[in-house]
C-alpha cells in the first residue's frame, strides 16, 4: 500500500479498492449507517491504517482505517482522531483499533 500525503487522497484510493462504506465508532462496535449494521470487534479486521498529522496543530492528527468484514461481506473506512475514543468505548474496540 502506498503512502498518501492527505486524508482525502487516501480515502479516494481506498474507495477505488472497494472500501466504500463509512463506519462510525460506537461503544461496542462499528456502525455502518448506510446498511444499518453494527459490526462487533470479532467480526472485522483492520486491513490498512494511515496516520495523518495536523499541518499546524498536532492535536489535529487523525487515523484512517480500511476495515473489512467477511461476516457482513463489506469493506469501508473509519476516520478517527489519533488516540481519541469515547470514555464508553470498550477495551475490545480500543484493542482492535490500536495502531502498532
Amino acid at each position: 500500500m502506498q503512502d498518501f500525503e492527505t486524508l482525502s487522497q487516501a480515502m479516494n484510493a481506498l474507495r477505488k479498492e472497494g472500501y466504500v462504506e463509512d463506519f462510525n465508532l460506537q461503544t461496542h462496535s462499528l456502525e455502518c449507517r448506510n446498511l444499518d449494521i453494527l459490526v462487533a470487534p470479532n467480526d472485522f479486521k483492520v486491513d490498512h491504517f494511515f496516520r495523518f498529522e495536523g499541518m499546524s496543530d498536532p492535536g489535529d492528527s487523525s487515523i484512517l482505517y480500511a476495515i473489512s468484514s467477511d461476516k457482513h461481506d463489506l469493506k469501508g473506512l473509519l476516520v478517527n482522531g489519533y488516540g481519541v475514543y469515547t470514555e464508553d468505548t470498550t477495551d475490545d474496540m480500543i484493542a482492535k483499533l490500536k495502531v502498532h
